[in-house]
């Protein structure tokens, strides 16, 4: 199998790290958001590390600042993608919520990178909308893929199995 990659999207909670780790069963993965380096900032401006809906908001007007000002999430995006380039993994993951990011990382990256969603429309539904940008615009993107995490943790890894294996062609 050649390497991937896929832009990994959806709403905070929706189960996006565990359909992850479900591939890594698989595949070797790497697995990397955009937010990251946002963290480090957001930890030194005094937050608790906590995804409350006033923290998501922070963080989501945080990362559009760092981008504005040094491009800081998609330059790391990109470093990482470099390393993934030259390592034994065959997927990396890089969780990017803002439309115009996913079109332009995917740009950067070209053929070998799908975008996927994960939906729990269960979960969604109940709670409505986080009130954020990045969490509430994930819909607004045209995917590859959506994936449906709807069902129970112990049918999640061969459901996430068939999903991507059809990106392989197998």
């Amino acid at each position: 199998m050649d390497k991937h990659v896929f832009v990994i999207n959806g709403s905070g909670g929706v189960g996006k790290d565990t359909v992850c780790a479900a591939a890594a069963r698989f595949w070797k993965a790497e697995n990397i958001s955009s937010i990251t380096p946002i963290l480090d900032v957001a930890y030194a401006a005094g937050w608790d590390g906590r995804k409350t809906p006033e923290a998501r908001r922070f963080l989501s007007r945080l990362k559009e600042v760092c981008t504005e000002f040094n491009d800081l999430p998609f330059s790391y995006c990109m470093e990482r993608y470099r390393r993934f380039l030259q390592g034994d993994a065959q997927i990396l993951f890089v969780h990017i919520r803002e439309p115009e990011e996913i079109d332009r990382f995917r740009s950067a990256v070209g053929e070998s990178c799908s975008a996927i969603l994960v939906r729990r429309p269960a979960l969604e539904q109940a709670r409505g909308a986080l009130g954020n940008r990045s969490d509430d615009g994930v819909l607004e993107y045209a995917y590859d893929g959506v994936f449906q995490n709807d069902g129970d943790l112990d049918g999640l890894p061969e459901k996430v199995h068939d999903f991507f294996r059809a990106f392989f062609g197998v």
